[in-house]
C-alpha cells in the first residue's frame, strides 16, 4: 500500500481564515483508490517553507508520494510549482494537465 502526504499551501488557510477543503477532496480519492494517508499538512505560501516540508517527508521517507495543493495561482506569493521543482527529482509531464 502507497503511503501519501497530502501537503496544502494556503496563507488563509494556514492562519484559519479559509476552510482547507481540497485536501479532504483529495484524501477521500486517495483512500478510495488503495492508498493510506499517512500525513497532512497546511502550510502558508513561503517558498523556503515549502520546500522544507517536502524535503523533510522525503528525507524521512514518511511516505511514497506527496500530493500537494494549493499555491498555484499567479499571485507573487503563489510559489508551489517553483519551490517544489527546485527540490523534484524527477518531473512527469502531463499528470497535472490531465487532473
Amino acid at each position: 500500500m502507497f503511503r501519501t502526504a497530502i501537503v496544502c499551501m494556503s496563507d488563509k488557510g494556514a492562519r484559519g481564515e479559509r476552510e482547507d477543503i481540497s485536501t479532504n477532496v483529495i484524501e477521500k480519492i486517495v483512500i478510495e483508490n488503495g492508498y493510506k494517508v499517512v500525513k497532512k499538512i497546511l502550510i502558508p505560501d513561503e517558498y523556503e517553507l515549502i520546500k522544507e516540508t517536502l524535503k523533510n517527508i522525503c528525507d524521512k521517507n514518511e511516505a511514497d508520494l506527496i500530493l500537494t495543493t494549493g499555491g498555484t495561482g499567479f499571485a507573487k506569493r503563489d510559489v508551489t510549482p517553483e519551490a517544489t521543482l527546485e527540490i523534484a527529482d524527477k518531473i512527469v509531464p502531463g499528470i497535472p494537465e490531465a487532473i
